[in-house]
């Protein structure tokens, strides 16, 4: 494997084409300069009506938005600006990322050799290596003091969290909701800061100074609210709205246990992580974010959170969770408030799964390297659905890859539907995917299904809250023992034939045309 290297100031990067994105605002600035992010100085309410505008433009493929007049829920005017479908497209995640959506998979091979790095094989790939060593030793954090996102605090009275111009995003939900925090915790043990997570966890209001923490207990925050809860100790905890691309992210990648999410933004952008420590908890936060909430989550209080839309297209069911007291609130000079929603694909978070999936196919294959190619559809909630295609050699394999697909990968522990195809087929074109389930497999032979394993809890069709079932359906070619029949030959047409045509094409004046016909 051999990458291109950029420089950016004191590192290497082997992957980026983008100059890097130190906060918000030079990315914003990017996309407006590519025409991608548009400014609406019409009032628009926080209250369902930045959601239905929202929903529209992202489904149109359309441009990030910049709501300038937010109306907030008592009808007043809001004190900033919304910035909404951030990541709306695939190609504006990809720029998040400092790339082109085509240089997803080298970026993906670089975090696949994160997470297992090899030995190199000879000279030529020891240098190849040479800039992904030379930036990933180098991503320590730099500590600014007096940062941008200091510049304005508001302590003790000041303190009102529904000042900020949170979105209810559907009807029927109870109040505002935080949906794109960077939730930043540590677990007791770590006083340096070592073991520092970064999560999205989305966060009810409850009041001035009280929110609603909510994170599933497989999510790395929830682990370190347990080991403080496990003191009777309250936990510190840190909220960083709006930061740059890199960092936000970086909080939703699988990566490595050991890889903190800062140290990898810094690496993905090209710099150093900017990091300051914050005013009243002992964390630390990125310095260049608009907004950050101090707090500490309570060891027992817990409130009743939800229903709030989520990404199955549901709503989903009220449960208790853990309940954060803010003790203060920094931002920079005019701050942008970084918003979206979520709901039935498409949304903005299944737009960010398809680019997390070419990130995710090079960690698969380092695994499984008989896999060619995996896609995780949006329309079945990103995870739920997988398609696999492997090069298939001996008989059980595809069985094998679904039994390894689920258990070795922690993505796809929810994954409910599992079809494995051949080499040749396109797991991303469904048409090609139901021609191969309907001629390569048969019910009665090809179907695997698990009883009880670990569902998420979200999916209302499982029969059990967290359990559920799971169906595998082999639609590759049989071989061996797989089959007493003889198995029938693909149709395809002669080489020559076909080379014979395409010097035909032209001068028959079909593709004009055609076109023309689709235009009809």
């Amino acid at each position: 494997m051999s990458w291109r290297s950029f420089a950016f100031h004191e590192v290497s990067v082997p992957h980026r084409v983008l100059p890097p994105f130190r906060d918000l605002r030079s990315f914003m600035s990017h996309l407006e300069g590519k025409g991608r992010l548009i400014r609406i100085q019409e009032p628009v309410s926080v209250v369902h009506g930045m959601t239905e505008i929202h929903r529209r433009t992202l489904r149109a493929n359309g441009p990030a938005l910049l709501f300038e007049a937010p109306v907030m829920p008592d009808g007043s005017p809001g004190e900033m600006p919304v910035l909404v479908n951030l990541f709306g497209t695939t190609e504006r995640t990809a720029w998040g990322f400092g790339v082109e959506p085509a240089g997803l998979r080298s970026l993906g091979e670089m975090l696949a050799e994160l997470r297992e790095p090899r030995p190199p094989r000879g000279f030529a790939d020891m240098m190849s290596k040479m800039p992904l060593a030379r930036a990933a030793m180098t991503m320590r954090p730099k500590t600014i003091h007096a940062p941008p996102v200091q510049e304005i605090a508001w302590h003790g009275d000041q303190i009102d969290l529904t000042r900020l111009p949170a979105q209810i995003n559907w009807p029927g939900e109870p109040a505002p909701l935080l949906t794109w925090p960077l939730v930043i915790t540590r677990p007791p043990d770590d006083a340096i800061g070592d073991e520092i997570n970064v999560g999205v966890y989305r966060m009810q209001v409850i009041g001035r100074d009280r929110a609603i923490m909510r994170w599933l207990a497989h999510r790395g925050g929830a682990r370190h609210h347990h080991q403080w809860k496990a003191l009777g100790k309250e936990m510190p905890v840190a909220v960083a709205i709006g930061a740059d691309p890199a960092t936000i992210l970086s909080a939703v990648l699988p990566l490595p246990e050991t890889l903190s999410e800062f140290r990898f933004a810094g690496l993905i952008r090209g710099e150093r992580p900017r990091l300051s420590p914050c005013v009243t908890v002992p964390l630390m936060v990125p310095s260049d974010a608009e907004i950050v909430i101090e707090g500490m989550v309570s060891a027992n209080e817990t409130a009743p959170e939800g229903p709030y839309g989520d990404h199955t297209g549901y709503y989903n069911a009220i449960e208790n969770f853990p309940v954060m007291r803010v003790t203060t609130i920094t931002m920079r000079r005019n701050p942008v408030y970084l918003s979206t929603f979520t709901g039935r694909p498409p949304d903005e978070p299944s737009r960010i799964g398809e680019v997390l999936n070419e990130l995710f196919v090079p960690l698969v294959r380092k695994q499984l390297p008989e896999i060619v190619d995996l896609w995780l559809p949006p329309e079945a909630c990103s995870y739920r659905m997988a398609i696999a295609s492997i090069d298939k050699r001996y008989p059980g394999q595809a069985r094998r890859i679904m039994l390894a697909l689920w258990s070795l990968l922690p993505q796809l522990t929810y994954t409910k539907f599992l079809i494995i195809v051949d080499a040749g087929i396109n797991v991303r074109d469904w048409a090609d995917v139901a021609w191969a389930i309907s001629t390569r497999s048969d019910p009665s032979r090809d179907l695997v299904t698990l009883t009880d394993t670990p569902i998420d809890y979200l999916d209302f069709a499982s029969p059990k809250p967290g359990l559920g079932g799971k169906l595998g359906i082999d639609a590759t070619h049989k071989i061996g023992a797989e089959t007493v029949r003889q198995w029938g030959r693909v149709l395809e047409m002669d080489a020559a034939v076909v080379a014979r045509v395409d010097e035909l094409w032209q001068r028959l004046g079909l593709t004009e045309m055609l076109s023309q016909g689709r235009a009809r």
